[in-house]
């Protein structure tokens, strides 16, 4: 878990609400579903016409990472990278086989069959370096959802306000239903503008600077799948390695 996005997101909508209260005003002031319908509606409707299928569900997917990012640990790649980097200097190349069908992530596995099948080391980097470019990509286009998520959420909050305001306009000779169509006018313009800027904008650079780290990580183990090729002692690979993170 993240602390840091569970405490930065908590204390956004608490100092909202503790500024509302110290302005006289009450919770149940801001807590109108109607506003909160409009608005989160039509961001999301506006979004899934704009974004194809695969990087919406993508996107979906990669929200949970804001408050339960992937671990990437260096340390213990760079540890697994000479323990292959040791058994190919032992068993050779083919040595290293057998962990093909062990690994979770495709990337890792489809280095170590380029090493297997003998692979050059440029040959190597070539076909991982468009992998790496593709997954860079999608994971980019994932995190520019919920970019365009706060870029509509404010416009589609003035929606809300003056469908609020037609609805009082509607009912100047009732003085009861003037007070819930202001409430809502103004209430779905502060959902607006705050789920742009507390949420959704927060949350696309969040899945931007965690695409980065990947990416980094896998950069580094390019670098060591076309070292351990060309037959380079394990302490020069992890002194190579250690420069990607320190």
């Amino acid at each position: 878990m993240d602390i840091l996005s569970v405490v930065g997101l908590t204390l956004a909508i608490a100092a909202v609400v503790v500024g509302n209260a110290l302005e006289g005003g009450t919770l149940s002031s801001l807590l109108q579903f109607t506003a909160f319908l409009i608005v989160i509606g039509g961001t999301v409707g506006a979004v899934m016409l704009q974004t194809p299928g695969p990087i919406f569900k993508l996107a979906m997917q990669r929200a949970l990472w804001v408050f339960k990012p992937p671990q990437l640990d260096y340390e213990s790649v760079i540890q697994t990278v000479l323990q292959w980097s040791n058994t190919a200097r032992r068993e050779g190349l083919l040595g290293l086989e057998p962990l093909i069908e062990e690994q979770t992530d495709d990337f890792v596995a489809k280095g170590l069959q380029l090493l297997v099948d003998g692979t050059e080391p440029e040959g190597i980097r070539r076909v991982l370096e468009v992998e790496l470019d593709t997954r860079e990509h999608l994971e980019m286009q994932a995190a520019r959802v919920f970019e365009s998520m706060g870029g509509y959420a404010p416009t589609v909050g003035i929606i809300g306000a003056v469908l609020g305001l037609i609805h009082v306009m509607n009912n100047l000779a009732d003085p009861s239903k003037l007070g819930p169509g202001i409430a809502v006018a103004f209430v779905a313009t502060i959902y607006g503008v705050g789920s742009a800027n507390f949420i959704f904008l927060p949350m696309a650079q969040k899945l931007k600077g965690l695409a980065q780290q990947r990416s980094r990580l896998r950069e580094m183990l390019i670098e060591a799948f076309a070292s351990i090729s060309e037959g380079e002692n394990p302490r020069a690979i992890e002194t190579k390695l250690r420069g990607f993170f320190t």
